[in-house]
């Protein structure tokens, strides 16, 4: 039986936010994540293969968290990940779920300088740049998720794009993937909400009478735009192109935060859906404190959001260092329960504490 660790949401957004305590819960967090990689999660009857887009979305918070730990753990955790799997993306040449274990192997290169951590990638986006997908975006076209026609396909691909261009310099990756994430924006992109539709289905549909933008599909994009822009010059025009989306999605973002500190399943029917949920509401968490971190958001503006975020998502890690309120794999507002989990939320939560750390001092 897991136990869970409650806390009331008023006293944990009035608890002052301490550096050494985003550290150690973060630590907790990570360390039972170790522990409990192989179980299963939304109704599998295995674990997620290793390079799944699950599990790389654990990576992206695990690598960040490794390099706060002062512990090479993590580390050789995340490499055994890689020299396991030969340092392969999964198994779809063009779906952008198989892309997301890259962001991982770019990572680990910058830390080790091992040639062959990154070898199977650029050749693999090589094939993808000279051979492009030509499907419709259109969601019941064939093929049709060989091109990020969904919106949480913009923190699993584009990132690794952007980073395989700043590590190379060869600006072909840089042009890809700004005309592939131009594309699925004028797509999915609501310009009255300021919101991604998850995909085409979506677009039309009301639920309760409100428009349906999910939450996780949606923090996933805003977790995306800061992945991306921290490999970009923040001169260029193709920087200043993500920052005026990140800009209009964190000034709708802080309008409709929940009194409790989260964001409702169904962004716009808070009324509606009032079960927290931690996977978007963490990268909703993580990429407001980050444009603090950079100057770009006001902290007098956005920083009560982030400490709210922040300490209503600790108020659902129990004891042990489970976090609850995961949504299990899904594409639309849903449920989530205190005591289950996903791997992916993990990482959420562990890409938030890394910019919450820098926010309260930590260094």
């Amino acid at each position: 039986m897991v136990a869970v660790l409650l806390i009331m949401a008023p006293l944990s957004q009035a608890q002052d936010i301490k550096p050494a305590e985003v550290k150690k819960i973060m630590k907790r967090v990570a360390d039972w994540q170790l522990d409990h990689f192989q179980d299963l999660y939304s109704g599998s009857t295995k674990p997620h293969h290793q390079l799944d887009w699950t599990n790389g979305a654990l990576y992206i918070g695990m690598v960040k968290w490794a390099a706060m730990a002062g512990d090479e753990t993590y580390y050789n955790w995340l490499k055994a990940i890689g020299e396991g799997n030969e340092w392969k993306l999964h198994r779809r040449k063009y779906h952008a779920d198989d892309h997301t274990v890259g962001q991982l192997y770019l990572e680990l290169y910058r830390k080790y300088k091992d040639v062959k951590m990154i070898e199977p990638t650029k050749e693999q986006f090589d094939f993808i740049m000279y051979h492009p997908a030509r499907t419709s975006l259109t969601w019941k076209s064939p093929y049709h998720q060989s091109r990020w026609n969904w919106c949480d396909a913009l923190f699993m691909s584009p990132p690794v794009w952007a980073k395989l261009y700043n590590i190379t310099g060869e600006e072909k990756y840089l042009d890809f993937m700004m005309g592939e994430f131009k594309a699925t924006t004028d797509f999915l992109f609501d310009k009255e909400e300021n919101l991604y539709y998850r995909d085409e289905s979506y677009m039309g549909k009301r639920d309760h009478n409100t428009k349906i933008f999910w939450s996780r599909g949606n923090g996933w994009v805003f977790a995306g735009l800061t992945n991306i822009m921290n490999e970009l010059d923040s001169q260029s025009k193709e920087y200043k192109y993500f920052l005026k989306i990140y800009k209009k999605m964190a000034k709708k973002l802080l309008a409709i935060q929940t009194p409790e500190g989260h964001w409702a399943m169904s962004l716009l029917g808070q009324e509606f859906y009032p079960t927290p949920e931690t996977s978007g509401s963490s990268f909703y968490t993580y990429g407001l404190a980050w444009g603090i971190n950079k100057g770009i958001l006001d902290k007098d503006t956005y920083g009560k959001a982030v400490q709210k975020g922040w300490n209503a998502m600790v108020g659902h890690v129990t004891e042990e260092g489970m976090l609850g309120y995961v949504q299990p794999i899904g594409a639309a507002p849903g449920k989530a329960w205190a005591d289950k989990t996903e791997v992916y939320g993990t990482g959420a939560f562990l890409s938030a504490g890394s910019e919450v750390y820098k926010l309260y001092g930590g260094e």
